[in-house]
């Protein structure tokens, strides 16, 4: 009878738990750290939203209003992608397909979110009955309303993190 050494059984345990979705560190796995049932909205304690120091009321000519802006703050796609993969697992989603998420700004780059915190970012679902598509529709309201002076970012910056999905309601702005 053949006997498999410890350290052989660790690697293939290791291994096995990896394959799983699962990370290992000093020998503990890790699994779900995020919740679910906040859905649309991110987990609170893992996504409570960041914001953008450069970005003010002071400075909004200069940075939100100014066409093309967010794309000279907006991270990489490696970094968001790999960022993407492990809260895909912090969240336990059983969809692990990386096209059926988007890795968004909670509080929005066009709302003066921060680009690369991952406090601000999160794996949203492209499914479901408020989508990232939906979210997308609400940022660009508040963008323009903050821009034309009928919302302050303050206000568009809480209502967002309070609750996208009422945000528009909430400022008066449906």
């Amino acid at each position: 009878m053949s006997r498999i050494s410890r350290p052989l059984v660790t690697t293939l345990s290791t291994l096995a738990l990896a394959a799983a979705g699962l990370t290992v560190t000093a020998g503990t796995a890790h699994a779900q750290t995020c919740s679910q049932d906040y859905l649309p909205l991110p987990d609170p304690s893992c996504q409570p939203g960041a914001l953008n120091p450069d970005v003010t009321q002071d400075t909004i000519d200069s940075t939100i209003c100014v066409s093309g802006w967010t794309a000279t703050v907006r991270p990489s796609s490696s970094y968001t992608t790999a960022l993407k993969k492990k809260q895909i697992v912090e969240y336990g989603y059983t969809d692990t397909s990386t096209s059926d998420y988007e890795e968004d700004h909670f509080v929005p780059l066009e709302l003066g979110g921060a680009p690369k915190s991952p406090l601000n970012l999160w794996p949203e679902p492209h499914y479901g009955d408020e989508t990232s598509a939906d979210k997308d529709t609400v940022e660009n309201k508040l963008k323009k309303a903050v821009c034309a002076g009928d919302v302050s970012l303050e206000d568009a910056q809480n209502a967002i993190i309070t609750d996208w999905t009422t945000a528009l309601d909430s400022l008066g702005l449906s």
